[in-house]
């Protein structure tokens, strides 16, 4: 059994790549029902995915360029001290 993430990852490739099929094609290459379908393509577009399918190609497919990134980005924020605060106040003044 896949998980949620595996699922999403190897929908993200089949529509990356423009071979997912219609919603019966791809609910059979993901092992999962037709409505599970609906449901992780509106997960991925709620979270800004755009998403589009071709009926005369019979795939889903992304409108504009990218793919979609799931996982944990941190983030690196600088830290300011109160030196570098009062040197900044220094030369504003």
């Amino acid at each position: 059994m896949q998980s949620f993430v595996n699922r999403l990852i190897r929908m993200d490739h089949l529509i990356l790549y423009k071979s997912t099929g219609r919603p019966a094609d791809l609910a059979s290459k993901l092992e999962i029902s037709e409505r599970s379908v609906y449901e992780y393509i509106r997960f991925m577009k709620g979270l800004g995915a755009p998403i589009c399918f071709s009926r005369n190609r019979g795939t889903y497919y992304y409108k504009d360029s990218g793919n979609f990134a799931i996982g944990f980005f941190a983030s690196v924020v600088p830290t300011v001290t109160s030196a570098a605060v009062l040197e900044k106040k220094k030369e504003i003044a």
